[in-house]
């Protein structure tokens, strides 16, 4: 099949290139068609899979522009103070719409790169300028959702390596077109999901790793806050792009946090793949209450309150994903992970570690025994940075700092990316799947082969393999 036959499918298949799901819904007796049209439409997509372990020739300073300086940029930019100051890296250009975000930004940089960076800003267009530099060899992609892939896609075309906030993308379409630019034009494409880095997913990956855990046969991950001020005012995301969103799409629109830490787990990718997946969408009642308690424009949400996702993965594992940004809850992304030998429950983390005779229940460990396991199992890039992690704990708590000094210290030897261009679009990817479940009540939907294969080939996770 080709692209032109694939864009003819019908509107089944239509949210794969990002239409609305209510564009899509259909009758339980037409679910047949719809499992046609949508495997009709994958096998119009090849990917070679040649990017899994993918390096460059080292970059002694490698040299950045970025592009959006609002509330996630202005975190990012000073994650760069250490490998600045090492000459690791060197922020050439930023662009933003808004001039006075560019200008407070480049006062910050200005502290540990005097002459700063060279700005821009005027338009919606103004960052393909930047890109467009044969200065750069880094794009930091830092915007809206809508602007992920396209921006991606663009500065891989330009000769650019791409780090790309979350989500890469949210269409399926869009998945395709990021991995088979990467490919030819062999570029990095990394999606900066932080939560991979964090001090307590690194210490369980580890604890895996060492076999305390046994074999892993589910796990549990979320994104589970409470962002009803931030979405409905207009102080945090500009233009209230995110709120617009829940207006006209039901899944899991934030899948990464919880799946990307439980993908490294399960060695997704890696000798494991995804297989299918089933999603389900609670009521929506509490953005809309909360939207007409604070007098805002905004009504008519698609988003249910919860949305539950759950995914079988080719060994026969198991993963719930919860995405909720409605409700009045303390934060969470769960972070559970079910073991022959071990269990572990976050918020707040708890640790099982069970003993080779049965038991009749059992307790978690005590605070003296979680801690023991906690120095012993420490991830060693934990320990390694935990200075430079305890001057930078403004991002995050430190994940932030880890994730950026990872890649570019890997950049830096030229060694492959600790999250490659299918891993983040495997992640991604969820999104849509999750809607088309949704829309089609709860339909079982296959999850596609990102990978051409590869998968089948068991790798250690990369960021246990090299401690730069």
């Amino acid at each position: 099949m080709n692209r032109k036959d694939f864009l003819r499918l019908g509107p089944q298949a239509a949210l794969f290139l990002g239409l609305a799901p209510t564009m899509i819904s259909c009758k339980p007796q037409e679910e047949p068609d719809i499992l046609d049209q949508v495997n009709a439409m994958l096998a119009a997509r090849s990917v070679k899979g040649d990017m899994a372990s993918f390096s460059t020739s080292a970059i002694e300073t490698v040299r950045i522009g970025m592009i959006g300086m609002g509330n996630r940029g202005s975190v990012l930019i000073q994650m760069f103070n250490y490998l600045i100051s090492n000459k690791h890296a060197h922020i050439v250009a930023m662009c933003d719409m808004v001039d006075e975000k560019l200008q407070r930004n480049n006062e910050y940089l200005k502290t540990i790169q005097p002459e700063g960076a060279e700005l821009y800003s005027g338009d919606d267009q103004a960052w393909k300028k930047l890109a467009e530099r044969d200065d750069i060899d880094l794009l930091i992609i830092a915007t809206p959702w809508k602007w992920h892939a396209e921006m991606s896609i663009y500065g891989m075309e330009q000769g650019k390596h791409v780090a790309c906030e979350v989500p890469i993308a949210y269409t399926l379409d869009d998945c395709w077109s990021i991995i088979e630019t990467a490919e030819r034009t062999r570029k990095h494409c990394l999606m900066m999901e932080n939560c991979c880095f964090n001090g307590e997913e690194l210490w369980i990956l580890n604890m895996i790793e060492q076999g305390v855990f046994g074999d892993v046969n589910h796990a549990e991950g979320a994104y589970i806050h409470d962002l009803r001020k931030h979405m409905l005012h207009d102080t945090y995301y500009e233009g209230q792009w995110r709120i617009k969103h829940h207006q006209s799409r039901n899944g899991n629109f934030y899948t990464t946090h919880g799946l990307g830490p439980v993908s490294f787990y399960m060695d997704i990718g890696r000798g494991d793949n995804y297989d299918y997946l089933v999603s389900m969408s609670s009521r929506e009642q509490s953005l809309s209450e909360a939207a007409e308690k604070e007098g805002s424009p905004f009504s008519g949400f698609e988003c249910g309150d919860m949305n539950t996702t759950l995914i079988r993965t080719k060994l026969g594992r198991t993963i719930m994903l919860q995405f909720d940004v409605h409700t009045g809850r303390p934060y969470s992304r769960l972070n559970t992970v079910t073991g022959t030998k071990a269990v572990h429950q976050g918020y707040p983390s708890k640790l099982y570690v069970g003993k080779d005779e049965l038991q009749w229940g059992h307790r978690w460990l005590d605070e003296p025994s979680y801690k023991e396991y906690r120095e012993r199992y420490d991830h060693p890039l934990w320990k390694k940075l935990r200075e430079q992690i305890d001057e930078n704990a403004v991002g995050h708590g430190g994940m932030d700092f880890v994730m950026i000094y990872r890649l570019i210290r890997c950049l830096n030897q030229g060694m492959p990316l600790d999250i490659n261009v299918y891993d983040g679009v495997m992640w991604s990817a969820v999104t849509p799947l999750s809607e088309l479940s949704v829309a089609n009540s709860s339909l079982s939907v296959k999850i596609p082969d990102f990978t051409a294969g590869v998968w089948e080939t068991k790798e250690m996770c990369p960021v246990l393999r090299d401690i730069l």
